[in-house]
């Protein structure tokens, strides 16, 4: 591999701290919110990795927070062939200001604020197209399920089969298109020797809010095949019954509970006749719903130590924190002096190991390494945490 293209949605994930569960037609109730931007550091994080293993690589990108920016600070010189600002035309932007002159500019990058760069999905159509007349050995993109979508109809409009791979940094992680982690990008695309075709799928935001699950094949995608690329979500089979019995069984009155999203924790919110909301996260002691689908500040508002935190793995892909359940922040887990993971053996069963993508390394370190997965009423199955 010889060049790849580089295209960042500066905004995906933001909905996911503030409690919107993707930043699809949200994005200035997010930035009311106070959302933050996660995708630029996310994307400088990958392109640190991959310039560390494939350091003259060809790199081309979109301008500003699209890629540029992090392609640059990740030691690269990146070719800038989409300018959003522009006309939109995905033609050579040969002329426009150098990679310094934009930033000095714009300003240094820490002070540049995404939510404001003012791209759409139209902008992401275009950049891909862009790397297509380059001539791309793969493309890198920076995003969730939505921007997975972006790039590969792109692709199939085109007629291309150029391979993809996704950096998670959006709030939904359905598709099998995503590096594990951003940092696992570089020992991907070094190491890599074959491609096959995945899904790509997405599901509906507004429905996903009110509780419901629609997901929906988008496209089919060629991606590196390696361990460190994530398989799609898959739902969870057997029942949970005796599982959520076993859990609302050791209740502790005097403990504060941070419930994830998701059918098992949603089992034993329903044993404990919780009012839950299916996909969000709520905060719960002795009896009474303190929050229901709350934002990572309505959690942290209302958390009385000690702390529990109950949640369960993504089927398929194994992750407990950082894939719909951005609300459970490094804030909110380092204020947990304990942590309930349950899952039925059947879930397990499709797992070799579980996840966390906090956003936080040193949280990320401390909760890494053989863990007990509640399984049952009185049973555990112990598994490694990665």
């Amino acid at each position: 591999m010889e060049s790849i293209g580089v295209v960042v949605n500066p905004i995906a994930g933001m909905g996911g701290r503030v409690g919107l569960k993707g930043t699809d037609d949200t994005l200035e109730e997010a930035k009311h919110r106070g959302a933050e931007a996660r995708a630029p550091d996310r994307a400088r994080e990958a392109l640190e990795s991959l310039s560390s293993r494939l350091p003259t690589l060809s790199v081309y990108t979109a301008a500003g927070v699209m890629g540029e920016y992090a392609a640059v600070d990740a030691g690269y010189e990146p070719e800038v062939v989409y300018d959003p600002s522009a006309d939109g035309s995905g033609a050579d932007v040969e002329g426009d200001p150098s990679s310094r002159d934009r930033r000095e500019a714009d300003g240094p990058p820490s002070e540049i604020d995404p939510a404001e760069a003012g791209t759409t999905a139209a902008d992401t159509h275009q950049a891909v197209r862009a790397f297509l007349e380059c001539g791309v050995d793969l493309i890198l993109f920076v995003g969730g399920d939505g921007t997975a979508t972006d790039v590969a109809t792109t692709l199939e409009e085109e007629g291309a089969n150029v391979p993809i791979l996704g950096v998670p940094a959006g709030v939904k992680i359905y598709s099998s298109v995503f590096a594990v982690t951003p940092g696992n990008v570089g020992r991907t695309l070094a190491e890599f020797d074959r491609v096959e075709p995945r899904e790509v799928n997405d599901i509906d935001e507004a429905a996903y809010r009110e509780g419901e699950v629609k997901s929906r094949l988008e496209a089919v995608a060629d991606v590196p095949v390696a361990p460190t690329v994530q398989s799609s979500k898959q739902l969870a089979s057997g029942s949970v019954d005796t599982l959520a019995e076993g859990v609302a069984r050791d209740i502790d009155p005097d403990r504060t509970y941070v419930f994830g999203p998701g059918g098992t924790v949603g089992a034993i919110e329903a044993e404990l006749e919780i009012d839950a909301s299916p996909l969000g996260v709520d905060v719960w002691r002795d009896g009474e719903l303190l929050v229901r689908d709350g934002a990572e500040a309505d959690v942290l508002e209302v958390l009385e130590d000690p702390v529990t935190i109950v949640v369960s793995p993504i089927g398929g892909q194994g992750f407990v924190f950082g894939r719909g359940n951005h609300q459970i922040s490094p804030a909110v887990i380092d204020r947990a002096d304990d942590i309930e993971i349950v899952a039925t053996g059947a879930k397990l069963d499709g797992l070799e190991m579980l996840r966390t993508d906090t956003d936080d390394e040193s949280i990320d370190e401390d909760l890494r390494g053989w863990t007990h997965v509640r399984t049952g009423r009185f049973t555990t199955r112990l598994i490694r945490l990665v």
